[in-house]
């Protein structure tokens, strides 16, 4: 009988350890936080990573301002004028030209430029100036614009130059262009861009045919 009476309170022991205990609930807390934090935490890196993408894309692609190109497209003679012989004894060589320029802007922003000169030579010295007003570019378009200008030659010209070119039929002359601007993308990214613009050509004048010709241009940005 006394071993009997010393089982019985064995019984509510067995019961305790079934239950659950604090040890349990907090292990179980503790996983159930660890697993949500994990969650969370994978979730912010993967929005710091594509968000990392969309601005490494958009500063190769949107914000990367590129060099507009500036292009002498053709020039005509609107009017010519030669005189081998004038009153004064001296040859006259005189022409006004019209020019096709053009502005193509690659950028995903406008290209805001101001006025621009065009000066011509003849054998180094000036004997025409254009001017052209400011402007817009708009974004990946390309913008035309005709100017026209007077070229005197004979103003600067010794009658045996002119009388040797006017025997060739051709005479030679060089332009320089400059156009400086401005590219703004959304007003975070700014550069100001300085084109300069170096041609060679010639005049053909010939007896049957008087026209102008573009041989060569080099356009330098910076």
């Amino acid at each position: 009988m006394v071993d009997q009476d010393q089982a019985k309170p064995l019984a509510p022991a067995n019961e305790r350890a079934l239950s659950p205990t604090y040890g349990e609930y907090a292990a179980g807390s503790f996983c159930r936080r660890h697993r949500r934090s994990v969650l969370c935490g994978g979730c912010c890196l993967s929005t710091l990573l594509i968000v990392g993408i969309v601005v490494l894309v958009l500063a190769l692609t949107v914000f990367k301002v590129k060099d507009p190109e500036l292009t002498l497209n053709s020039i005509t003679i609107d009017n010519l004028n030669v005189d081998p012989l004038t009153s004064n004894s001296l040859v006259s060589v005189n022409a006004t030209l019209r020019t096709d320029v053009s502005i193509k802007n690659p950028n995903h922003a406008s290209f805001r430029f101001g006025n621009s000169t065009t000066n011509f030579y003849y054998e180094g010295d000036t004997v025409g100036v254009a001017y052209a007003p400011s402007g817009k570019a708009s974004a990946q378009r390309t913008l035309r614009m005709n100017v026209t200008v007077d070229v005197l030659i004979d103003q600067v010209a010794s009658d045996s130059r002119l009388r040797r070119d006017l025997l060739n039929g051709a005479v030679n002359l060089t332009s320089y262009t400059e156009l400086g601007g401005r590219v703004s993308v959304l007003g975070i990214v700014k550069k100001h861009i300085h084109i300069a613009l170096n041609c060679s050509m010639t005049m053909d004048l010939s007896l049957t045919h008087q026209d102008i010709n573009t041989n060569d241009c080099h356009a330098r940005v910076h």
